[in-house]
C-alpha cells in the first residue's frame, strides 16, 4: 500500500471518528436536524461553504471550464454563489424567525398539507441527480487513487458507506463538525497546491495570461437571443432554483440567531466564489503542463484532468494535500445532501402518517430513512451516464419550477395564498415537463418558461376568486 493511500485511509478515519463524536451532542429531532440551533458565525460559514464546494467545484466545474471557458460555468460557481449570498440577504431572517424544522414547514404554515406535499416531492426529487454526482465523485476518486485496482463501481459503494455511517449517527452536528474540520482542509491543501502547480509555469499570472489569449475568460455570449439564454438558464437554476432546498436551509438555520444566519450565508458564498477558481486555474494549469495529457483525458473522461495531474506532476505531500481536500469537499457536500431530502420526507411524509410518536421514537425513524436514501442514491450513482456537472445543473431545475416562487411570494407578497400556490405548482411543473419532452433544445429554456409560467400562476391564482383554500384541518404543529 502506497503512502498516499495510508494517509487517505488514516483522513477518512478521523472524518468517521468526528462524524460519530458529534453524535454525542444529538439528544432530540431538533438537534438531529438543525444541531439544536446554536452553531456560531465561524462554524455556519463553514458550513454554508461546504454547501456547495463539492466534487462538481473540484471535478465537474474545472473540466466545463477547460471545454467551455467562463460561460460554460455560469451555474456554478457563479449562480451556486449568488444562491448562498441571496439565502443570506433576503431569506436567512424571515425563515428563523419562523422557528421551522424544515423548508416544507414553510409551506404547510403559508398554504397547508397539499401545497407541502407536493413542494416537498419535488425536493426530494432534486437531491437524486444532487448526492448521487458526490457519490460518482468518491469512485472516481478511489479508482484514481488505487491505480484502477478498485472499479469505480466499488469506489461508489465504499464512498457511500463511509457518508451513510456518519450521517447516520450524528446528523447535523456531525455536518457541522465535519464541515469545518473539511474547509480548514480544503483551504489549506488548494492554496498550497495552487501555489506549487502554478509555480511551475511561472506563477499565477503566467495561467491568467494564457487563459486569457485562449478566450476561456470571454464573458459574453453571442449577440442573439439563444445566446444569451442558453448561458442565463443554467445560470438562473443554480442561483434561484437552489433557495428552496432542505441542505440550504439547514445549514443556515442551525446558526446561533438569525444575525448569524444571514452572515454565514453571506460569507460562505463569498467565500465559496473565490476558492472555486483554485481549481479551475489547477485544471488549466494541466494544458501548460501536460498538453497531451489533457488532450487525452478531454476525449475519455475531462473529470480525471484535475487528478491524473496531481498524481503524475506533483511530489506525495501536495498529493496528499490535493486528495485530503478533494475528499473533504465530496464528504461534507455529500453528508448535508443525503441528511436534506432523508429529513424532509421523514419530518413532512411520513410523520402524519405515525400519529403522535416520541421524539425519541422519531429520531431513530430519521435515522432509518437516512440509510435508505443513502442506499437509493448509491443506485442511482451507479446507473447514471451523465458527468458531475450535469447531474448538479439538473437537479435544481424541478425546485426552480415548482418551488421558488412560492417560497419567495410566500414571504415577500401578503396576497399570495393556497389557490396561488397551487396554480404556480401546476403551471410551472406542467409547462416545464412539456417543452423537456417536446422541444429540450429550443430557443428558450424549458426551466425559465417553466419559471415565467409559475409566476403567472401565483398572480392569477391569488388575485382571482379563491375556490381553493388552506387545508388547515390536515396540518401537524412543527417539530420545535
Amino acid at each position: 500500500m502506497s503512502t498516499l493511500n495510508i494517509f487517505v485511509i488514516l483522513y477518512l478515519m478521523v472524518t468517521i471518528g468526528i462524524g460519530l463524536y458529534a453524535a454525542r451532542r444529538v439528544r432530540s429531532s431538533r438537534d438531529y436536524v438543525v444541531a439544536g440551533r446554536s452553531l456560531p458565525l465561524y462554524i455556519t460559514t463553514a458550513t454554508v461553504f461546504a454547501t456547495w464546494f463539492g466534487s462538481e467545484t473540484v471535478l465537474g466545474t474545472s473540466s466545463t471550464f477547460l471545454e467551455e471557458g467562463l460561460l460554460g460555468i455560469a451555474a456554478d460557481p457563479f449562480g451556486a454563489s449568488l444562491c448562498l449570498i441571496l439565502v443570506g440577504l433576503f431569506y436567512a431572517r424571515k425563515l428563523y424567525r419562523m422557528n421551522l424544522l424544515t423548508i416544507a414547514d414553510f409551506f404547510r404554515n403559508k398554504y397547508g398539507r397539499t401545497v407541502e406535499v407536493l413542494t416537498s416531492i419535488a425536493i426530494m426529487i432534486s437531491y437524486l441527480g444532487w448526492v448521487s454526482a458526490q457519490m460518482v465523485a468518491l469512485g472516481l476518486v478511489f479508482n484514481t487513487l488505487s491505480h484502477g485496482a478498485i472499479p469505480e463501481s466499488s469506489g461508489i459503494v465504499l464512498g457511500a458507506a463511509i457518508v451513510i455511517i456518519y450521517t447516520t449517527y450524528g446528523g447535523m452536528w456531525s455536518v457541522a463538525l465535519t464541515d469545518f474540520m473539511q474547509m480548514i482542509v480544503i483551504v489549506v491543501g488548494m492554496l498550497f497546491i495552487g501555489y506549487y502547480v502554478t509555480g511551475e509555469v511561472g506563477g499565477v499570472s503566467v495561467v491568467v495570461d494564457h487563459a486569457v489569449e485562449s478566450g476561456k475568460f470571454n464573458i459574453l455570449p453571442d449577440a442573439t437571443l439563444a445566446a444569451w439564454l442558453a448561458v442565463l438558464g443554467p445560470f438562473i437554476t443554480m442561483a434561484l432554483g437552489s433557495i428552496p432546498q432542505q441542505d440550504v436551509f439547514q445549514r443556515v438555520m442551525s446558526a446561533k440567531d438569525e444575525k448569524t444566519a444571514m452572515l454565514g450565508g453571506v460569507l460562505g458564498g463569498s467565500m465559496y466564489l473565490l476558492f472555486a477558481f483554485v481549481p479551475i486555474g489547477l485544471a488549466y494549469t494541466a494544458f501548460l503542463i501536460d498538453p497531451q495529457m489533457v488532450e487525452g483525458l478531454l476525449a475519455d473522461d475531462s473529470q480525471k484532468v484535475l487528478p491524473t495531474l496531481i498524481t503524475t506532476h506533483t511530489p506525495l505531500i501536495a498529493q496528499i494535500l490535493f486528495f485530503g481536500a478533494l475528499l473533504s469537499a465530496i464528504l461534507s457536500t455529500a453528508s448535508g445532501t443525503l441528511l436534506a431530502p432523508s429529513t424532509i420526507f421523514t419530518e413532512n411524509m411520513l410523520k402524519p402518517m405515525l400519529g403522535n410518536i416520541s421524539d425519541e421514537k422519531f429520531l431513530w425513524v430519521i435515522r432509518s430513512v437516512v440509510i435508505v436514501f443513502g442506499f437509493l442514491v448509491m443506485a442511482f450513482a451507479l446507473n447514471s451516464t451523465s458527468s458531475i456537472f450535469e447531474m448538479v445543473e439538473n437537479a435544481y431545475k424541478v425546485t426552480l419550477v415548482a418551488a421558488f416562487i412560492p417560497l419567495t411570494m410566500g414571504l415577500y407578497w401578503s396576497r399570495a395564498t393556497t389557490q396561488g400556490a397551487m396554480f404556480s405548482i401546476a403551471l410551472g411543473v406542467t409547462t416545464w415537463v412539456l417543452l423537456e419532452i417536446g422541444n429540450p433544445d429550443g430557443v428558450w429554456p424549458p426551466q425559465i418558461v417553466g419559471l415565467i409560467m409559475a409566476f403567472i400562476g401565483m398572480l392569477v391564482g391569488s388575485l382571482a376568486p379563491q375556490v381553493l383554500h388552506h387545508d388547515k384541518d390536515v396540518i401537524d404543529e412543527p417539530s420545535v
